[in-house]
């Protein structure tokens, strides 16, 4: 995009040319090209009409209909194609989802494969694929498969390693021992714990105490039940608990369990070993019942003290609210840390039940919303048992209830 556009030319852009200009501003072709794309887009809900191509603008600074005009597949994919070579990737990312806002062109970016190959792939697009999910045509499903694989890599190579780190460390110094073999010991934790002993004379450290770290178990030391809300408006939360769940099922010492529930509930354990197999499979939409999930959950949990669960939900209930919280208590004191997540995503607060927070809340669940960077440290401060009211306070994250 041009650089030092002045505050004149940036009113005329915004206010889009013709009968709202008043400005006399005569853009270059550039810029041009720009005020056409905006335009197909924000005028589109006025017009019903998405024509965009080649053609001459007249001198107006509006593109022409190019293509099949009203929403047709060469005017969407052009268009597409220049919002990526005329603005930046976040920005690409605000226009592509603001068109999928208008059902008529949803169906065209998702159901034709050569305009959804030319889409930014990014957790949005992925979750209103998971949202179309079984309506999706199968000429398309092999292009909707890549657009989340895509996606997934991404994600993975952000997040992958900073999550092994956390929890793996985690893990480590919930085990730690006083007592460790030679082989066993950690040298800068126990010289960092003995430095008062320091021995000028000798100029050594005579170590009182002896920190170490235990062998690595075959059995898992945490087990993790990630309880996974797949209504509508979780979307980005599905998407990185899919990410974050197979990490952690890759982690020898920690047993991951996910499941996803509307009204129903379906166990996707065994999905965690691929992301793209497990993503593609959720179906976004349909009633919420946490009551049934949280049963479900209950059932599966064999060893409460060593286990987190992780519920990630907006807290509307269609189900049996009072039923819902009870089983909540009953979680709580067997044992089991109960953690509840609005949201895991970077859209900001979410729309959630007060009512149902606040209950939560009064029985020692902590109801917050988490961004998916903190995610992983988040899960090393449930595995350490800290307090996590006092933890969401230190990342200034605003508790719910």
């Amino acid at each position: 995009m041009e650089s030092d556009i002045n505050d004149i030319t940036k009113w005329r852009l915004i206010l889009g040319g013709d009968e709202a200009d008043g400005t006399g501003v005569s853009l270059s072709q550039e810029l041009s090209q720009i005020d056409g794309a905006l335009g197909a887009l924000y005028e589109f809900d006025q017009t019903g009409e998405f024509g965009y191509g080649d053609g001459d603008d007249g001198g107006n600074g509006v593109s022409k209909p190019g293509g099949r005009g009203n929403g047709g597949a060469p005017s969407l994919s052009k268009w597409l194609g220049d919002i990526r070579k005329y603005f930046p990737a976040s920005t690409v990312e605000v226009l592509q989802n603001d068109a999928m806002k208008f059902p008529e062109l949803k169906k065209k970016l998702i159901f034709e494969p050569e305009i959804l190959e030319k889409a930014t792939p990014d957790v949005n697009l992925v979750a209103t694929l998971m949202e179309l999910g079984k309506l999706i045509p199968s000429k398309t499903k092999d292009t909707a498969r890549r657009v989340i694989q895509k996606v997934v890599d991404d994600l993975m190579q952000k997040l992958e390693q900073k999550t092994i780190a956390a929890i793996s460390g985690a893990i480590d110094r919930s085990q730690r021992k006083q007592r460790p073999k030679h082989s066993e010991i950690n040298w800068h934790a126990t010289i960092l714990k003995n430095l008062k002993h320091y021995q000028p004379q000798y100029r050594t450290v005579i170590p009182e105490v002896l920190l170490g770290y235990g062998r690595k178990s075959k059995k898992s030391l945490k087990d993790v039940i990630l309880c996974l809300d797949q209504s509508g408006s979780m979307g980005q939360s599905v998407v990185y608990s899919g990410i974050f769940g197979s990490v952690m099922a890759s982690l020898t010492n920690v047993k991951t369990s996910m499941v996803a529930f509307n009204t129903e509930v379906a166990d996707l354990t065994e999905d965690l070993k691929d992301p793209v197999d497990l993503l593609f499979g959720v179906q976004l939409g349909g009633g919420t019942d946490i009551n049934k999930a949280l049963t479900y959950c209950q059932e599966i949990v064999s060893k409460p003290d060593d286990t987190i669960l992780v519920l990630i939900t907006d807290l509307f209930e269609g189900g049996n609210a009072s039923e819902m919280h009870r089983r909540t208590k009953e979680l709580v004191d067997s044992g089991v840390q109960v953690i509840c997540l609005l949201a895991l995503d970077d859209k900001g607060s979410p729309s959630y039940n007060k009512d149902n927070a606040c209950q939560f809340s009064e029985i020692g669940v902590p109801v917050f919303a988490c961004t998916p960077d903190l995610f992983p440290d988040l899960m090393a401060a449930a595995i350490k048992k800290a307090d996590m009211k006092k933890w969401a306070g230190d990342q200034d994250i605003v508790l719910k209830g």
